[in-house]
C-alpha cells in the first residue's frame, strides 16, 4: 500500500468479477462532501439502465475485440468500475448510457478501457491486461470524455449519507468470499462469519440509496441503523434483483480500505 506525494495505492488481485483497486489523490480528496447537521432522509435513485453483467459476455452477444480494437477475447471483465460508474451516469445523464442491456455494458466496457488508459495509479492498461482499475481513474475518464463537470470524495460515514441524499456514489470496498451469495434478506454483511472467509479482491459497486436511517438527537448518524442499497454488475439475478444491502457500519468498520466518489453533470 505505497504512499508517493500524497498518493496512496492499494492493489487487489483481479478476478472475472471484481477489479478495483482503491487509488486515494490528496489533490482530489481536498474536494470532499460534509455533513453539515442537516436531516437525512432514506432516499432512492433510479437508473435509467438494466443492472449490467459484467460476467457471461458471449451469452450477451459481447464480442470484446469488437467493443474495444485490439482486445483479446474474454467472457468475464475486471470491469466494475466502468459498470459503477455507467449506472450512476445514468441517473444523472438520462439517455446518455444505452437502454438496450447489451449496448449499455458495450458502452461500460469502453469506459472501463478509458479508466486504464488515463489511471496513472494502476500500472497496466486494458487492452491487453485485464487487470482493473479505480474509481478515481473511472472518473477522471468521465470527466475527460466531458460526460460530467466534477467529482468529489465522501470520506466518512455521515459524508457518504449525505453525498446520497443529493444523487448516486461509486462506491469502492474490499469484497469478501462470503458477499458473494447474499443472505435470504440480501444483505451481504449478514452472511455469517464474513469477517473470516477471507478478501476475495477489490469491487466497485454503485450505491443507489438509503433504506433505512436513524440519527440520534443532535442529529448524528447511526450507522448501525443505516441501510445502503448497492447496485452490483453481476445480472438481475445475483442478490435482490441485482443488488444488495449493507449496513453503514460495516463501510465504517473497513473505511480505510474504501473510497466514495459522487460524480456531477
Amino acid at each position: 500500500m505505497p504512499t508517493t506525494h500524497g498518493v496512496l495505492v492499494r492493489r487487489y488481485d483481479p478476478h472475472p468479477a471484481l477489479g478495483r483497486h482503491q487509488v486515494l489523490d490528496a489533490r482530489s480528496l481536498a474536494f470532499r462532501q460534509r455533513h453539515r447537521g442537516e436531516v437525512l432522509r432514506p432516499v432512492q435513485w433510479q437508473p435509467t439502465i438494466p443492472v449490467l453483467n459484467q460476467q457471461d459476455l458471449r451469452a450477451q452477444g459481447i464480442v470484446t475485440s469488437a467493443v474495444v480494437p485490439g482486445a483479446p477475447e474474454a467472457d468475464a471483465l475486471a470491469s466494475c468500475t466502468g459498470n459503477a460508474a455507467a449506472t450512476a451516469l445514468s441517473v444523472l445523464r438520462p439517455g446518455e448510457v444505452p437502454a438496450d442491456p447489451a449496448d449499455a455494458e458495450r458502452w461500460a466496457i469502453r469506459l472501463y478501457a478509458e479508466a486504464t488508459a488515463v489511471d496513472e495509479f494502476v500500472p497496466y492498461q486494458w487492452p491487453p491486461a485485464d487487470s482493473g482499475s479505480s474509481g478515481l481513474g473511472v472518473a477522471r475518464a468521465l470527466k475527460a470524455r466531458g460526460l460530467i463537470s466534477s467529482y468529489t470524495h465522501a470520506l466518512d460515514a455521515d459524508g457518504v449519507a449525505a453525498a446520497l441524499q443529493r444523487g448516486p456514489v461509486l462506491l469502492g470496498l474490499p469484497w469478501f468470499n462470503a458477499w458473494f451469495t447474499p443472505a435470504a434478506n440480501g444483505h451481504v454483511d449478514d452472511v455469517p462469519y464474513w469477517r473470516t472467509s477471507g478478501l476475495a479482491g477489490g469491487h466497485e459497486v454503485c450505491a443507489l440509496g438509503i433504506t433505512a436511517i436513524a440519527q440520534d438527537t443532535s442529529g448524528r448518524l447511526i450507522p448501525e441503523r443505516t441501510v445502503l442499497r448497492l447496485r452490483n454488475s453481476w445480472g438481475p439475478g445475483w442478490g435482490a434483483d441485482g443488488d444488495c444491502f449493507l449496513r453503514l457500519s460495516t463501510y465504517v468498520a473497513l473505511r480505510r480500505q474504501t473510497d466514495a466518489i459522487q460524480l456531477h453533470a
